[in-house]
């Protein structure tokens, strides 16, 4: 098995985590991630990356050359500013991360990615372990076990032959989740609050056989609780059952770690992927086969679209980051429950998601799923959040295109419209496009438009509003009327004076279109009644 090295870290993990320098190159080994702990002395610790706990970064100067001498490959500081002329006098890399990132997420992306590169570890593998140890757990304890996850769903289970089992355990194994009532939301209240194996008596009468009762433990990690391990006792457990059953969890809590590492991993890895698919900078047969689109009803690529989510201005400045990290939470929630295998990405304070289109006829499925998520994303939140799909396009290689459509979506919705696709509001992105275009040019933002808006200005006249209403109305004068709240002879007397002190021609076609555009895209007026009619 080939080592781990710092280059290929370095492809595993991407973004989060920057080298400023690495004195002996890129093919150093990595061996493992340490945390810092300034109550100890740094072990011996050949090819291990430092995580500059407790440690300012101005002064992890002295860490750096104590890694040198551990023998170590590298340190890891948080922020920009770290030792680099120490780092590379000692010998040893120098990487950083954001200011704000959590020291233990990051010793479980660089744990798990160190893992990772040369055995290609993945949460299959750790789950697989799960049942391996809710037998071990099962034979030592003397009862059928179960390993659950902090939402009540099973993950692992024991098959140990000859072992008492109820209805309970049944229907649970079936479903891989237990099965909800008040009288198990009480014993999980129970189970979790307590410090260690806890008793939990039969529930009542199954279908067929009474229930058992139950030995439980919670599986915890640093005081986060990882999930739980349950034991069917029908009154044969082994003496020493709570120690063993204590031990199991320990154990489950490095496996849980190890699986969620994992998964945290490949979230993160496809994000990045998904990142370069937008930028246009990734192969996109490569990614297809990594996201698992899989190929389409025609047998080429599957088709897609691009779903973007932003948060809406009522945010503060200095809320902002957070808030759209947990609403980039939320859309990946939504969408794994939704697709499984999924990619989701933050960039730019927008929160981009890939979603699989074989099948999706008019849309009606994407835009269900983004609105449930604007809806669930503004309770969580508090805050407003919009949505726009871009178009379904045949496969990776025109995902930007979808992207595009997505971002100019975004930039026409408002409150009162906050989720669309951009079929929904084609007219208006074309209009928001088209005024770009005609703005970057001088030769199309001249024309008459431009007179009839300073002859307003000087004389107090309100001819540009009138010609918008009247083309907005198809040249129908009594609708034009009806907009402007005026009698249709004030209209047409409106529209003579144009025509005479201004010298528009509104009999030719060609300048009604280019003044109609012109006075809606570059002035921004629009046929609208006034308040008063």
């Amino acid at each position: 098995m080939d080592a781990c090295t710092l280059g290929d870290l370095l492809g595993v993990v991407g973004g989060p985590v920057r080298l400023h320098t690495a004195p002996h190159g890129l093919t150093v080994p990595v061996t493992e991630a340490l945390l810092h702990d300034a109550h100890t002395p740094l072990p011996n610790a050949p090819g291990a990356l430092l995580l500059a706990v407790g440690v300012r970064t101005s002064a992890a100067a002295p860490l750096a050359r104590a890694a040198a001498r551990a023998g170590m490959s590298g340190l890891v500081v948080r922020g920009p500013d770290g030792p680099l002329a120490d780092a590379e006098a000692a010998g040893v890399a120098l990487l950083s991360v954001d200011e704000d990132a959590a020291w233990h997420h990051v010793h479980l992306l660089l744990a798990s990615a160190i893992g990772a590169v040369p055995s290609g570890l993945g949460s299959g593998a750790a789950l697989g372990d799960l049942f391996a140890l809710a037998d071990a757990v099962a034979a030592a304890v003397g009862g059928a076990t179960a390993v659950e996850d902090p939402r009540q769903r099973i993950l692992a289970y024991s098959t140990v032959p000859g072992q008492s089992v109820d209805e309970d355990r049944r229907q649970g194994i079936l479903g891989l989740q237990v099965p909800t009532s008040p009288e198990n939301s009480e014993q999980y209240r129970v189970l979790f609050a307590a410090g260690g194996p806890v008793r939990l008596p039969a529930l009542g009468t199954g279908t067929g056989a009474d229930l058992l009762p139950r030995l439980a433990v919670a599986v915890r990690a640093g005081g986060e609780t990882l999930g739980s391990l349950w034991v069917v006792d029908d009154g044969n457990l082994a003496p020493d059952a709570e120690a063993a059953l204590a031990q199991g969890a320990s154990t489950a809590a490095m496996l849980l770690l190890r699986a969620r590492a994992a998964q945290e991993l490949a979230r993160h890895q496809n994000g990045d992927l998904l990142r370069r698919l937008l930028d246009g900078t990734a192969d996109p047969a490569a990614a297809a086969h990594r996201l698992g689109l899989g190929i389409g009803p025609d047998g080429g690529p599957a088709p897609v679209r691009v779903a973007a989510f932003v948060l809406g201005p009522a945010v503060s400045a200095a809320d902002v980051e957070q808030t759209a990290l947990r609403l980039l939470d939320l859309v990946r929630l939504q969408c794994e429950a939704r697709y499984g295998r999924h990619a989701c990405v933050l960039a730019d304070g927008v929160v981009y998601a890939l979603l699989p289109a074989v099948g999706e006829r008019g849309g009606a499925r994407h835009k269900q799923l983004v609105e449930d998520v604007v809806r669930r994303a503004g309770q969580a939140l508090r805050v407003p959040v919009r949505a726009g799909l871009g178009e379904v396009v045949p496969g990776l290689a025109e995902v930007t295109a979808s992207r595009d459509d997505a971002d100019l979506v975004l930039r026409v919705l408002g409150p009162e419209l906050p989720v669309a696709s951009v079929e929904e509001v084609r007219a208006r992105v074309t209009l928001l496009r088209l005024t770009e275009v005609l703005g970057e040019s001088r030769e199309l933002s001249a024309g008459a438009w431009r007179t009839v808006l300073a002859y307003d200005a000087e004389h107090g006249t309100d001819y540009a509003r009138t010609l918008v209403c009247w083309l907005d109305a198809g040249c129908d004068m009594a609708g034009a009327a009806r907009l402007l709240a005026v009698h249709p002879n004030t209209c047409r007397y409106r529209l003579r004076q144009a025509r005479q002190q201004l010298g528009i021609d509104l009999d030719d076609p060609d300048e009604r279109l280019v003044l109609w555009l012109q006075l809606r895209a570059l002035a921004g007026l629009r046929g609208t009644p006034t308040a008063s009619s």
